[in-house]
């Protein structure tokens, strides 16, 4: 019987993390899921996961850090033992939407912090325990996968501390793949576009209008389950002689156009 696979899916439990969750539990991984909502309010999430036929495990947790970034991969080491992917899809949008003329420094540490130092050094601490893998064992491959934003490039002058978060974890995907490429382990950064999520939920109006008057080509919302499905062909392994690359899951929104 062949050991099933593990994967790590931060902010797992909702919106675009949820639809990760769902397409890998769907390709047979286990899970690990990391959160800040306490397990009993992720508990209908968790059990639909679990009727997929995956071993779910949550752990209640703040990625910006260090001790319980710590705490999580000891928790999904002393669970499953090995871990195959990591899903970095945790992030905030700043409490406030203040123009980049207003901006505060507390909102800038707060959205930074949680959006990329926080899976930076995930990743940091995860490649470590990946590259142990491959060395106990050749036939292991792993692989990373970082979820930006199309604002890693679409400028958002009264949010400018997530822009800059997003271009960040841009720039670490290429980063993680380059080093990490001797090892075998592939790194990916998804960019999703307008997804219907509790994030997008107060901008409605907004990407409605943006949608009919035709600024996203395939004049629709993206869902959490458009995410999913992409991050699982990475995670399968189905695009082997790829690594550090962008997929844009935009319905074509950033295409240049007159």
């Amino acid at each position: 019987m062949t050991m099933k696979k593990t994967a790590l899916v931060t902010g797992g439990a909702r919106g675009i993390g949820y639809g990760c969750s769902t397409a890998l539990a769907k390709e047979g991984f286990n899970l690990v899921i990391a959160g800040r909502r306490p397990e009993a309010d992720c508990a209908e999430a968790i059990e639909a996961l679990r009727a997929l036929g995956a071993d779910v495990a949550y752990k209640t947790g703040d990625v910006s850090k260090p001790e319980e970034r710590e705490a999580l991969l000891k928790f999904a080491r002393t669970k499953f033992g090995a871990l195959h992917v990591l899903v970095n899809n945790a992030g905030i949008a700043p409490s406030k939407r203040n123009d980049i003329l207003e901006a505060t420094e507390e909102s800038y540490d707060e959205v930074m912090d949680t959006n990329l130092k926080g899976p930076y050094f995930l990743t940091q601490a995860v490649a470590r325990w990946m590259v142990e893998q491959k060395q106990a064992d050749a036939s292991f491959w792993g692989c990373i996968i970082n979820v930006s934003s199309i604002s890693a490039t679409v400028a958002s002058v009264n949010r400018g501390e997530y822009c800059l978060s997003k271009a960040g974890v841009s720039m670490a995907t290429q980063l993680w793949a380059a080093r990490l490429a001797e090892y075998g382990i592939n790194v990916y950064e998804i960019r999703p576009g307008v997804i219907e999520s509790d994030m997008t939920a107060g901008v409605k109006a907004k990407y409605d209008a943006l949608i009919a008057n035709g600024g996203i080509p395939l004049r629709r919302w993206g869902f959490p389950d458009d995410i999913g499905k992409t991050v699982a062909v990475l995670a399968t392994g189905t695009l082997p002689y790829t690594t550090g690359q962008v997929i844009l899951v935009d319905g074509g929104m950033t295409i240049p156009r007159l």
